[in-house]
């Protein structure tokens, strides 16, 4: 459970304080506070950390009190507290207050009468308390989506002392960045890693504003490289489409970051029963394959809407799959294995534009005579038939598996 801006201001012994812009932003979780005392704060935050600025120390102009909200809208930290009074700062200037609403800063104004030692340690105790119950929260999530709940009253009786609402059905949605072997690739081992860094604090930043933003709000997971959410359905005919908009403005948000990662989203089919979270899971894991292998999903898949890869991804036995693509494509995929990778792609595009040969020449940015050509070679390769219905269905569903699949097919014995 984290420990949010507008949670601060509403800390007991902390009513002096006031948000006088960014209001947007007062969902932002608060990592730790941080007080700063040189000209810039790049250089000595992370991310995630409640700057504050006295002027003690260090006086601060107007010029550089916007270029502190810049930086801390730059390096994605919860928000800005500047201390006022007579004697260092005397008031906050209006541009500055311009700035952070301009780029949804939260600005925090604080007395110098509020001493600095009791506003850090009640935020510390905050976090503290907010950490604990955050754990408790996350571990009993975790039984239920691995499927090995404990007894159904312990269970019961815990889920209501952490204020989890278990009579809801609930959607599961998985986030996962991909990009990274090309970020690293294109960057400085250090500055890309710093830029990693900061992609999964502002992913997880805005899947949790996401999920508070909801009833009954449960809190985000992370699990290996993955978030998880678990978004009710409140209204049965209503909340899977709500569900399914609310995630498509979660990724165009995170879109919006200028970064070479991208987030891709698998949705689950309602789960109704907390013994149904498990099953969940595993559906949300699978509409994210289907995502990251189909990027003209605009990064999104739902579960319910796999069609026929609903039926394979039931299949358990991986060798059964593997031997239906190899038979189906072996040829092929070894032809482009060891030649110009053309023939599987052009299968692919012919399938998607419905045996269209213009349309799957314009898509390919190849003439129409050099399509018969490799669709010759396809079937020669192959003996796919592809005037054959069978054989296009056949065709399109071993197309599917194979780029679902993490790793190619590999050849199995009859």
């Amino acid at each position: 459970m984290s420990l949010t801006i507008r949670d601060v201001l509403h800390l007991p012994r902390l009513q002096a304080l006031r948000l006088r812009a960014g209001a947007a932003g007062e969902h932002r979780a608060v990592r730790w506070p941080y007080v700063a005392e040189n000209e810039s704060i790049s250089e000595w935050v992370l991310g995630g950390e409640l700057v504050f600025v006295t002027g003690i120390n260090l006086p601060r102009s107007e010029a550089n009190l916007r270029q502190l909200v810049r930086e801390v809208h730059q390096r994605r930290c919860a928000g800005l507290v500047v201390l006022t009074g007579p004697r260092y700062i005397q008031h906050i200037p209006a541009s500055v207050l311009a700035e952070a609403d301009r780029l949804d800063v939260p600005l925090i104004e604080q007395p110098y009468e509020l001493p600095m030692i009791v506003v850090t340690e009640a935020i510390g105790s905050a976090l503290v308390q907010a950490q604990m119950l955050g754990t408790s929260r996350q571990q009993l999530i975790g039984q239920l989506l691995e499927g090995n709940p404990a007894d159904v009253g312990v269970l019961t009786h815990r889920a209501a002392s952490l204020a989890l609402d278990l009579s809801l059905s609930r959607q599961i949605v998985v986030l996962q960045i991909s990009g990274t072997a090309e970020l690293f690739a294109s960057m400085a081992p250090s500055a890309a890693e710093a830029l990693l860094q900061a992609t999964r604090h502002h992913v997880l930043q805005h899947a949790s504003h996401c999920a508070q933003a909801l009833p009954a709000p449960w809190p985000v997971l992370t699990l290996a490289e993955q978030w998880v959410l678990l978004l009710p359905v409140e209204a049965p005919a209503e909340g899977p489409q709500r569900n399914r908009t609310l995630v498509t403005q979660l990724l165009q948000t995170l879109r919006e970051a200028p970064s070479p990662l991208r987030v891709f989203a698998g949705l689950s089919a309602p789960c109704p029963q907390p013994a149904d979270l498990a099953r969940g899971l595993g559906q949300a894991r699978e509409a994210l394959r289907a995502a990251q292998s189909f990027p003209e999903r605009l990064g999104l898949c739902c579960f319910d809407e796999l069609g026929v890869l609903e039926l394979l991804v039931a299949i358990r036995d991986r060798a059964l799959l593997d031997r239906f693509v190899h038979a189906t494509l072996g040829a092929l995929l070894q032809h482009d294995t060891t030649h110009q990778a053309m023939l599987t792609p052009t299968l692919e595009a012919w399938i998607q534009c419905n045996g269209n040969l213009a349309q799957t020449a314009q898509r390919l940015g190849i003439h129409r005579n050099t399509l018969s050509y490799r669709l010759q070679q396809i079937h020669a390769l192959s003996r796919l038939d592809l005037e054959d219905a069978q054989h296009r269905l056949s065709a399109a569903m071993a197309l599917m598996i194979q780029r679902l699949s993490p790793h190619p097919p590999t050849r199995a014995t009859p």
